[in-house]
């Protein structure tokens, strides 16, 4: 792993497995990342075989850090019981222990929607922000984060909080995946965020929202529509966001 490199980072989605060296001062990945492409059957053993494949590629040493961020919500020593986007093989499995087998090292693991929120308090979008940061990510869903003064609040689910009696979750009258299903206007959309980041503000009165996902390229089409009092702003480290938020949590774990 090159020398500018204090930590590792690898990012579990759906489509692709993503991982990098990755440099803590800067924030920034320390070598371009290499994407793996998810197995078509998503089982633990599958998984953790490419993360394995990503390590030896980047001759990761033993004494790195190395952080995963994965989309489900992650309680150390506890068993998955729910997965959304990756075979169901991986319910009633101990995420970091599969890991960590497969790489024959201690990896740390985090909810993804958690790492990239941390990397926009520590890098990006909401660094130097005291209090409560929630961190959003407009995707498939709603992913969320919440911050407090650089302490992060794991494995918060709000997209799934109530906004509409027909739609049920907020995520499926708000996210931007149903933005492009309904054809809607930028303008129109952002009176549905206007809705949901509102009820948040109630709920939480957070001192900023961060605004990510590949939508967050053009948040000056909807953001400046979104009517709420709380400082709303786009993401900055967007797609390196998982990686680099990943990577940096583990760094914090290492004993």
């Amino acid at each position: 792993m090159i020398e500018t490199a204090q930590a590792f980072g690898v990012d579990i989605g759906g489509s692709g497995i993503k991982a990098a060296p990755v440099d803590l001062i800067k924030g920034d990945f320390a070598e371009p990342r290499l994407k793996i492409l998810t197995p078509e059957v998503s089982t633990p053993q599958a998984v953790a075989a490419i993360v394995k494949q990503q390590l030896d590629h980047f001759e990761v040493p033993e004494s790195a850090p190395v952080g995963i961020a994965f989309p489900a919500p992650i309680k150390p020593g506890k068993k998955l019981d729910f997965m959304a986007n990756l075979d169901q093989s991986w319910i009633g499995v101990d995420v970091t222990e599969v890991f960590s087998e497969a790489c024959g090292r201690p990896v740390v693991v985090v909810n993804d929607a958690d790492a990239a929120g941390l990397a926009e308090v520590q890098y990006g979008a909401a660094k130097g922000q005291e209090g409560l940061v929630i961190a959003t990510t407009l995707g498939t869903g709603i992913g969320t984060a919440l911050i407090y003064n650089g302490q992060l609040i794991p494995n918060t689910e709000l997209g799934h909080i109530i906004l509409s009696a027909k739609h049920l979750d907020a995520e499926k009258y708000a996210s931007s995946a149903i933005r492009e299903q309904e054809e809607l206007g930028y303008k129109k959309w952002a009176k549905r965020l206007t809705k949901y980041y509102g009820l948040m503000e109630k709920y939480f009165n957070p001192d900023l929202f961060t605004v990510g996902g590949g939508v967050s390229r053009v948040s000056e089409k909807f953001l400046p529509y979104v009517d709420i009092k709380t400082p709303i702003v786009p993401a900055k480290l967007r797609n390196q966001a998982g990686i680099v938020g990943a990577a940096y949590y583990a760094s914090t774990k290492q004993q």
